[in-house]
């Protein structure tokens, strides 16, 4: 029970984290670039995008690569370190 109550409080660190660096990297776009845009470059909806810089949710790994594709990024620079969290 305790194992899985950690591995349930390490994915939300990593979804918080993960979602802050899409907001990030979103707002260095040139023309700080919209959630609805990004989503539209992404071929995601655009609520996901939302949600995923809410924290919430656990993109495929097709899903990180597309929206590191349209952030202009190594889709490593959504991911990395993420582990140490």
């Amino acid at each position: 029970m305790a194992r899985a109550r950690a591995r349930s409080e390490g994915s939300d660190a990593y979804s918080k984290e993960f979602g802050k660096r899409i907001r990030s990297f979103r707002a260095e776009l040139e023309g700080d670039v919209s959630q609805e845009q990004l989503a539209e470059i992404a071929g995601v909806h655009r609520t996901y995008i939302g949600h995923l810089e809410l924290g919430k949710g656990s993109p495929t790994l097709d899903t990180i690569v597309r929206i590191a594709r349209a952030l202009e990024v190594d889709a490593a620079l959504l991911v990395e370190g993420l582990q140490d969290l």
